[in-house]
């Protein structure tokens, strides 16, 4: 509910703000310093850092306390992506070994998939399904599919490479509002059905940081945050009075956006 009302304000606000051309004001309220290749948050305000060069994962609760650790680089290599929508299942991709670690809250291995075992050797882009299996894209079959932690194929789409013109090179996948999302940096934003049927494309380029909260699909550019809903022709931008050209990453979690810099990760409170 809460996440719900979050979504519903933030909408109101930059509906608001983009008719009446006023700025975003964000508080700076919290800077967690230090070295960090990548975050994510989930809606617990659980925050996951991601060290560098370490690629060591540190979970922080809501109030900043380390409340778990993950440390596997060794075996695997870099982290890619992380998908951490459900806090009590982590997936982590290993993109150079193409395989998938799943952890539980505490952070703690439950699952292992090597997708090369199952012959998917070109993958960029995964992520957790509603009901805890996984979906990715098949870039050597030019596919879309969904697999169970057995590795068994549940779902796949037909061959995308003779839907769409242009090569498709996704660099996020997301599931949300029983649809997928698949965002390409040239191609916009691509929308399927829960059984991989093609459905609609916005063509909206070039976006940064992009999510979906219920239909609204967000993003951000080196100025300004953007966003659309799924019936719109154009998209939307909203200015903020912070500078975003020098940002790693932007994600916006239960009304506070987190900011990923060279010296560590910024967290503003939206001002009234």
């Amino acid at each position: 509910m809460g996440r719900l009302i979050f979504i519903l304000m933030l909408f109101i606000s930059l509906q608001s703000f983009a008719t009446a051309d006023t700025t975003l004001q964000l508080q700076l309220t919290t800077t967690i310093p230090d070295n960090y290749s990548n975050f994510y948050t989930d809606n617990l305000q659980n925050i996951y850092l991601v060290g560098a060069p370490n690629n060591q994962v540190k979970k922080l609760n809501s109030q900043g306390d380390s409340v778990a650790v993950f440390n596997n680089s060794t075996r695997y290599g870099k982290i890619y992506s992380m998908d951490v929508s459900n806090p009590l299942k982590i997936l982590v991709y290993y993109q150079d070994f193409a395989t998938i670690v799943l952890l539980d809250r505490f952070l703690t291995t439950r699952a292992t998939i090597d997708l090369r075992k199952l012959g998917i050797t070109q993958v960029k882009v995964v992520a957790l399904s509603y009901d805890g299996n996984i979906w990715l894209y098949d870039e050597g079959e030019g596919k879309i599919k969904k697999i169970g932690e057995n590795g068994n194929i549940l779902v796949e789409s037909a061959d995308l490479r003779l839907v769409f013109d242009d090569s498709l090179n996704p660099e996020k996948i997301i599931d949300k509002n029983s649809q997928l999302y698949l965002y390409d940096n040239k191609l916009g934003w691509l929308i399927f059905d829960y059984y991989t049927a093609f459905k609609k494309r916005l063509p909206f380029a070039g976006w940064k940081d992009v999510d979906v909260n219920d239909k609204q699909l967000n993003g951000r550019n080196e100025h300004q945050f953007l966003y659309a809903m799924q019936n719109d022709i154009d998209y939307h931008t909203v200015q903020s009075n912070i500078d975003l050209s020098n940002t790693k990453k932007t994600s916006w979690q239960s009304g506070k956006l987190y900011v990923l810099t060279k010296d560590g990760i910024n967290i503003y409170q939206q001002q009234q």
